[in-house]
């Protein structure tokens, strides 16, 4: 028994003069590791359209249920995606995500990204249901600015 307690003693002392870690939060962020999965994204091509083709194979991957996908007919004339469909409407609820990136696997057009991102409180539930238009990143964000 007095093994034991010289033990747990032993490590307290050790851990007493060593200089805490602690990061002030909003003022210092911490970097996050390079496999890490945060706030989802949805991509776009390089002339602007959507990457999204509405195939919704990531609602079908997505364990959790937690991906709506809606897909419409592409407008030839005004064209959203590529493909001949886009996705008229694109939900992701935040509360039923576990961010496993299955999601991000199983897109064949690479429109789906877990981005590192990782401040999502809120404090209405409803604000969790990310839409379409929360997701696809901006024009000025993107990096492809359409040439004038």
């Amino acid at each position: 028994m007095l093994k034991e307690l010289a033990t747990g003693l032993g490590v307290t002392f050790e851990n007493l003069f060593r200089k805490p870690y602690t990061v002030q939060y909003p003022d210092e962020k911490l970097e996050m590791f390079p496999r890490f999965r945060g706030l989802h994204i949805l991509a776009r091509h390089e002339d602007g359209l959507e990457r999204c083709v509405g195939c919704e194979l990531c609602a079908v991957a997505c364990p959790a249920d937690a991906i709506f996908v809606k897909a419409a007919e592409n407008d030839p004339a005004k064209p959203v995606s590529h493909g001949e469909r886009y996705a008229e409407r694109y939900e992701i609820n935040m509360l039923r995500c576990i961010f496993c990136g299955m999601c991000e696997e199983a897109c064949p057009e690479d429109a789906i990204w877990l981005e590192k991102d990782y401040e999502l409180a809120d404090y209405d539930r409803d604000s969790f249901i990310y839409t379409k238009d929360e997701l696809v990143v901006p024009m000025e964000k993107s990096g492809y600015l359409p040439k004038r």
